[in-house]
């Protein structure tokens, strides 16, 4: 077995969670039909993919038990994959999504944001909220409010394990997996001239569709070591961010202990984890209605979206 992810597709009647082999997906239920092991029933439901992370310890056991089973199934043709024209879900629907801001160097260059060295600051992270999520294939709305929408790929870290002031050595071991995230940006909206705050977060990436991620999620035990993975990002066709994760300022590690010194992380949260140079308007071009986002990160798949004015 080299590779499994697993998460949540919509086949018309519903969602269902599934394993993801060979990028191909399968049904959860099929899945157990076939020979996997029993799951618990709420593992198998709509929003199984929560069920699992909320019991992490046990369903990564279950995971490690079905996924080769189901990969000798799916050869032999005891196991069939979702029709090709189901729509892949988010794997679920984050409450939380915290997010790093400049955490490549490059990055905060090209976007001219001048940095204290590592050893005067700490993390900067804000939040985007559930209404941002959307999955692989959905729309992104483009808001009648922005002329100067951009993209940002990112690593994003999925907990699975509660923890408050957790120790850096000791943060991988909260992560159940990892998935791709593109945090999108109305960068003329993150700014404010009516008060004497400089920059709006909240204005310019909490709209809605500004967060698609998936396609579902890869386990930890599958990417070992989160600080030497290779991202890029597309746009109509054109390389426009191409990375690693080596180049983090502050490491997924050092994100969620820092995290967890203000909140409570709780399994199903998100850290979104910075993304690379390479952005838009640090290129002077932006997204208009019709371009086509292919996010993708080693090891995890192909995030895809479109962009579409957002009728008024």
């Amino acid at each position: 077995m080299s590779w499994m992810g697993f998460g949540t597709y919509d086949d018309g009647a519903g969602l269902k969670p599934a394993l993801a082999l060979g990028e191909k997906l399968y049904d959860l239920q099929q899945v157990v039909k076939a020979g996997a092991p029993p799951a618990k029933q709420e593992w198998l439901a709509p929003e199984g993919v929560r069920a699992m992370l909320g019991d992490w310890q046990e369903a990564q056991a279950w995971l490690k038990a079905a996924a080769p089973l189901a990969e000798g199934r799916a050869q032999e043709g005891g196991l069939k994959p979702v029709p090709d024209a189901a729509r892949i879900a988010p794997p679920y629907v984050p409450q939380r999504i915290f997010c790093a801001a400049s955490n490549y160097a490059e990055h905060a260059s090209e976007m001219g944001t001048e940095l204290a060295a590592k050893a005067q600051s700490k993390p900067y992270m804000f939040l985007k909220l559930s209404n941002t999520v959307i999955g692989d294939g959905d729309t992104i709305l483009m808001p009648p409010e922005t002329r100067m929408l951009d993209w940002e790929i990112e690593l994003a870290a999925v907990i699975g394990k509660r923890g408050r002031r957790i120790p850096v050595e000791d943060a991988l071991s909260h992560v159940a997996g990892y998935t791709v995230i593109n945090d999108i940006s109305a960068r003329d909206l993150n700014v404010r001239s009516d008060y004497p705050f400089k920059h709006d977060w909240f204005q310019g990436k909490c709209h809605d569709t500004f967060a698609p991620i998936g396609p579902w999620i890869v386990p930890a035990w599958q990417i070992p070591e989160p600080q030497a993975v290779r991202m890029r990002l597309d746009v109509n066709g054109e390389p426009m961010q191409e990375d690693t994760t080596a180049n983090m300022i502050w490491t997924v590690r050092e994100q969620i202990s820092y995290l967890s010194t203000i909140v409570t992380l709780e399994p199903g949260d998100v850290v979104a984890t910075g993304t690379p140079t390479g952005v838009g308007m640090g290129r002077g071009i932006y997204l208009k209605s019709g371009d086509r986002l292919v996010a993708s990160i080693e090891g995890i798949g192909k995030l895809s979206n479109e962009v579409k004015a957002e009728a008024l």
